[in-house]
């Protein structure tokens, strides 16, 4: 029997690490966005302190099912009030370390889900 990996549309988590995330090859030591559905940006918020409702209602204007957010090396829940504009629109949220989310963007995404990881570094 011969395996053939699945094609995935958006952009691949390759590699990650303390500090860092490579996407599809490419080295970030900031913070960025990613969405199944092809984007890779950068993302303004350099640590959880600096989290505020306003990157979760940019977060919603991906109209994804699902937003992945890694909360940086340990898991860090964001203020509920904060989620109001994904709830709104009926996008679920999974908190978790970068690193757990980084696998669960590339599982996810790799079955052709809408999903957007938002990953703290």
């Amino acid at each position: 029997m011969k395996f053939i990996p699945d094609a995935i549309q958006g952009p691949t988590i390759t590699g990650y690490g303390p500090g860092w995330i490579k996407v599809n090859g490419e080295k970030y030591q900031s913070s960025i966005v990613l969405s199944s559905q092809g984007i890779c940006q950068p993302w303004d918020c350099a640590g959880f302190e600096e989290l505020a409702e306003s990157h979760f209602e940019a977060l919603a204007a991906f109209e994804s099912e699902l937003v992945l957010f890694g909360s940086g090396s340990s898991i860090r829940f964001p203020h509920p009030q904060w989620l109001t504009p994904l709830y709104t629109r009926r996008i679920g949220l999974e908190t978790m370390d970068t690193q757990a989310a980084c696998r669960t963007y590339n599982f996810l995404s790799g079955e052709g889900r809408r999903v957007v990881a938002a990953l703290i570094v």
